[in-house]
């Protein structure tokens, strides 16, 4: 009895990956570093069992446009080690109609895409969200340089972000040092503060600003800067959160207020590019397999994740419904650590 239970198991796995013929892929929303490892990962582990995979360029606009292109093993050579996507991306404002998402969904079936895999934000899984409730299988990716996916502890991306904002602070801090200057240094993150903190712990600011903090004082900041100068500190680093802003205005007031020379510095899109950490490559690689495999598996509308160490996968609806927020010990810990 048992050796048959096994031979039907398997018999049923095999109706399942027969029923995933074609793999389409896309990326969509802000490009982010290991974008390219998470594709050519669905590319190879979909071509290993036999499936065919159709590349989709620009994200859901290319869907809507129909630029959809066959992927081989050899489209996705040489390819890991870069940064960007080799997809491209773009934003698509139809994809929120429902007449671009009924679209959407009747040219992936057009096109033969038995299961759509999405690499992006939570606004790239809303979409996914909407296809999946329409007939299409789709699997969810976490690519965004933000941090900011609550069912995950790693999004695509921030790995080597986060390594690329800290190697250019390290160089403002130096020529602030020499010049004994205040520097603001902004970073990406409109409506979280994860670059934002782990740059402030990394880079040893004096400062951090982030959206997340509701309580920021310009003026106790400023008497903080004087005090730090009093103590004969020679630099005073004030790392900004994009979502904060108007570090330039922000520079001429504290200069205003302190008579300290202070200098704004914006990373800006360096940080979504550069060629990928070690860890973007290998977390993409193993995410972009394993939603092949929840395909092949029959299951759809999910989201990869990475929880506790372990690679996971939660419903789109559950994933989206969630809230993250900045740790308040790690935050108090860099505050205690600029002291």
């Amino acid at each position: 009895m048992a050796e048959n239970s096994m031979m039907d198991k398997e018999k049923y796995l095999d109706e399942i990956e027969d029923s995933i013929r074609t793999i389409g892929v896309l990326t969509s929303g802000g490009d982010a570093p290991g974008m390219n490892a998470a594709i050519r990962a669905v590319v190879r582990r979909a071509l290993s069992r036999g499936l065919k995979v159709r590349g989709i360029r620009r994200g859901y606009h290319g869907l809507l446009k129909e630029e959809i292109i066959d992927l081989s093993a050899r489209d996705v050579s040489d390819t890991i080690q870069r940064g960007g996507t080799i997809l491209q991306t773009a934003r698509c404002k139809s994809m929120r109609t429902e007449e671009g998402q009924q679209k959407a969904a009747a040219i992936c079936k057009k096109y033969g895409i038995d299961g759509l895999v999405v690499i992006g934000g939570d606004g790239s899984f809303a979409g996914a969200q909407k296809l999946a409730n329409l007939g299409v299988n789709t699997i969810g990716v976490p690519g965004t340089i933000d941090l900011d996916i609550a069912c995950t502890d790693y999004t695509i991306g921030f790995d080597t972000a986060v390594n690329t904002a800290m190697e250019a602070i390290d160089k403002v801090r130096d020529t602030s040092t020499s010049h004994e200057r205040c520097s603001i240094i902004e970073v990406m993150g409109r409506d979280a503060g994860y670059l934002a903190l782990w740059c402030g712990i990394a880079n040893g600011a004096e400062r951090i600003l982030m959206p997340e903090e509701h309580d920021f004082d310009e003026q106790e900041l400023i008497e903080d800067i004087l005090e730090n100068k009093k103590r004969g500190k020679k630099n005073y680093i004030i790392i900004n959160a994009e979502g904060i802003g108007d570090s330039i205005n922000m520079a001429k007031r504290i200069e205003e207020a302190t008579g300290i020379e202070t200098r704004a510095t914006i990373l800006g899109h360096m940080q979504r590019g550069g060629s990928p950490t070690c860890k973007d490559r290998v977390y993409a690689s193993i995410m972009g397999a394993m939603s092949v495999d929840l395909l092949c598996q029959g299951k759809t509308n999910r989201v990869v994740g990475y929880k506790n160490g372990q690679y996971v996968d939660y419903d789109i609806e559950e994933a989206l419904a969630m809230k993250k927020t900045i740790s308040d010990y790690q935050y108090n810990i860099a505050k205690s650590l600029a002291i």
